[in-house]
């Protein structure tokens, strides 16, 4: 019959064995139920451990070779398993409500979206994980009396590749930003590089509310100074903009108090690459609904469109895809327009700056009827006839002619430049024949309501 990795020789030492296990199960019970636990409980703890390793070294054992699958863990204390996984932790980690979990499977537990502890079902007051130090030297003592031996948690890395000395080196740089300024230029510096190449480094912001405070705080502290001290802004701004790539920090990001604000503050002022990363920021946040709405109400659409009006190469296309994006959700169209955008777009399409974009821009304002009105009354017409004439692509000449279909269709003193189009150029009823099948279709119907029209004239 095989070994059962259990004692095989003296009766006695079996039930000592047992007994101090026992009482090793209840010291640590104690130590891990009561905070106020005091020096001697976990002294008698270690004791009851060398006494059970003396024990162990005096018997006949077989165990089989150590697994961590092995039967062996099936008999280890349960206060060293972690609550999720059920098997013996690496690397313990206490949370806000004082549980402690193998840290791995806490955080696949938070990054999953989860705020509450796993056992006890209580809101977490913060994500911060903290060392369990007494529990992973009693594993590692129960290790060493087996004969096992588990990874050292300084060496060993989490499923993010991060060992515990990046943990507190990232808890060291935050803590820079309160120093002197000196030390929070060279803090931002590095955390605008870590963030950039490494994923796991923006997912560790996700790990405690206090996080991106904490990173902000030189730019809260002192905004009507920040003017002195541009490259810190920009590099804060930026690691802002590399968290915001982190899918599961977008929502945490855009709800921390004074981010919209603070970045709203570099969208004004600042080096144009600040600016520009600002924007970016604000179209990376809006990939959720609920960012949008938040984002709109803070004001951002105006910060943007005057951005948008000063046409710095550097930030157009930034700023442009912020404006797309934010003009998704129909009360953000209203404040768009509100703030000038159409005036502004109408002004660079002519100019043909970026005409790609801005025209997908101006489509998406097209469903509301202040934007319309607007954009009949700023020359509109004209402009995105002129664009169909000279452009090669397809989504262009599609969007324009979209774009001309609500216009007219809403101001019929429009037909009137339709129709000379149409004679001069033919550009519709080539549209008509040769567009994508939306602008074949809108190109159409603006045919025939002009036909419409002229039977009526030689009718009257």
């Amino acid at each position: 019959m095989a070994k059962t990795g259990v004692f095989d020789g003296d009766p006695t030492m079996i039930t000592k064995a047992s007994e101090l296990k026992k009482e090793l199960q209840r010291l640590v019970r104690a130590i891990v139920d009561n905070d106020d636990s005091n020096a001697e409980t976990i002294d008698r703890a270690t004791q009851t451990l060398r006494a059970l390793k003396e024990v162990k070294s005096k018997t006949r054992v077989s165990l089989r070779k150590p697994s961590y699958d092995g039967g062996l863990l099936s008999c280890c204390p349960e206060e060293f398993r972690c609550p999720i996984s059920s098997e013996l932790m690496r690397d313990p980690v206490i949370v806000s409500t004082g549980q402690t979990y193998d840290r791995p499977f806490i955080q696949r537990w938070l990054k999953s979206g989860h705020r509450t502890c796993p056992r006890t079902q209580q809101v977490l007051s913060h994500t911060l994980l903290t060392p369990n130090l007494l529990i992973r030297e009693m594993i590692s003592q129960w290790c060493k009396s087996h004969e096992m031996q588990l990874p050292d948690p300084t060496q060993y890395s989490n499923e993010d590749g991060l060992t515990e000395a990046d943990r507190d080196h990232f808890i060291s740089l935050l803590e820079k930003m309160s120093s002197t300024l000196s030390e929070q230029k060279e803090a931002a510096r590095e955390l605008r590089l870590l963030t950039k190449r490494m994923p796991s480094f923006r997912a560790l912001f996700s790990e405690s509310m206090d996080a991106i405070p904490q990173l902000l705080n030189p730019l809260s502290q002192n905004r009507s100074q920040i003017d002195l001290h541009p490259e810190l802004q920009e590099d804060l701004i930026t690691t802002l903009l590399n968290l915001s790539i982190h899918d599961n920090n977008k929502k945490f990001v855009a709800e921390t108090p004074m981010v919209i604000s603070l970045v709203i503050d570099a969208l004004r002022s600042g080096t144009i690459e600040t600016r520009s990363n600002a924007a970016a920021t604000l179209f990376t946040l809006s990939a959720l609904d609920s960012n949008k709405a938040l984002i709109g109400k803070s004001g951002a659409l105006k910060s943007l469109i005057d951005l948008l009006e000063e046409g710095h190469p550097l930030a157009m296309k930034d700023v442009a895809s912020a404006v797309f994006n934010l003009c998704i959700i129909q009360e953000n169209k209203a404040s768009a327009v509100r703030d000038g955008a159409v005036r502004v777009i109408l002004k660079k399409i002519a100019n043909r700056i970026h005409v790609d974009e801005l025209l997908a821009i101006l489509a998406i304002l097209s469903s509301n009827p202040k934007a319309v009105e607007e954009m009949g009354e700023l020359g509109g017409v004209p402009c995105l006839l002129s664009v169909i004439r000279e452009s090669l692509c397809p989504r262009n000449k599609e969007n324009c002619i979209a774009i001309l279909h609500t216009i007219c269709f809403n101001d019929r003193t429009k037909w009137k430049e339709m129709r000379e189009e149409e004679t001069t150029y033919g550009t519709i009823s080539q549209l008509a024949q040769n567009g994508t099948l939306r602008a074949k279709r809108k190109a159409s119907g603006i045919l025939e309501r002009l036909n419409r029209i002229v039977n009526l004239t030689h009718t009257a």
